[in-house]
């Protein structure tokens, strides 16, 4: 009797998916895997790139890296001829169940009373996605008081800023879904930079 997979999961940052699954102990031999997909829309179970793997992850290929798909998985372990039962994933919709990392800062430059910060998405956005930059900032002092911007260009000013200051700020994308419903990402590692002197 061969023990189906364990800790069968999908991992998914910035919509890059993969399938995860425990190890099935056994004394001798090579332990195989096999995947396969069903979508919520059919219920047939089709073939993924995972057949008699020796793996215990798969990535998910890109016909399956649609957003709005919910998707459904199963694993079983193989060896010689016997084979277990199948293990299943909870249902999967990138759009809800994958990490949105922190956008990537470009460049800062420096005036006197603002901060110009330039960066880029953690992923590319589909027609019809609307991404948003939050960047919460505040004075490097004793006070852990701030403040929050909000834009969906990819040049975010913070103005009004005094000079010869040291300001310090993190960025995190909001992405809007159906609903008002937001995807919030990561916020990136706090930065600082000194205004400059008029």
């Amino acid at each position: 009797h061969l023990p189906a997979p364990k800790d069968v999961e999908i991992y998914s940052y910035n919509f890059h998916s993969v399938l995860r699954w425990s190890p099935v102990p056994v004394e001798t031999g090579l332990v195989l895997y096999t995947a396969h997909y069903k979508t919520g829309a059919f219920p047939e179970w089709y073939e993924m790139n995972c057949t008699h793997t020796p793996r215990t992850r798969c990535p998910l290929p890109p016909r399956l890296q649609r957003r709005r798909w919910t998707l459904l998985l199963r694993v079983r372990a193989e060896l010689g001829h016997s084979t277990s039962a199948w293990a299943h994933s909870g249902p999967f919709v990138a759009e809800w169940n994958t990490t949105v990392g922190p956008p990537r800062v470009n460049s800062v430059s420096a005036s006197s009373d603002s901060l110009l910060i330039s960066v880029s998405p953690p992923f590319p956005p589909e027609p019809g996605e609307i991404l948003q930059y939050r960047v919460f900032y505040w004075e490097n002092t004793t006070s852990t008081t701030g403040k929050e911007l909000r834009e969906r260009k990819t040049l975010l000013q913070l103005g009004h800023l005094k000079e010869a200051t040291l300001y310090c700020f993190s960025v995190r994308v909001e992405m809007e879904r159906d609903l008002d419903e937001l995807l919030l990402g990561q916020p990136s590692a706090p930065e600082c930079h000194r205004t400059a002197i008029s």
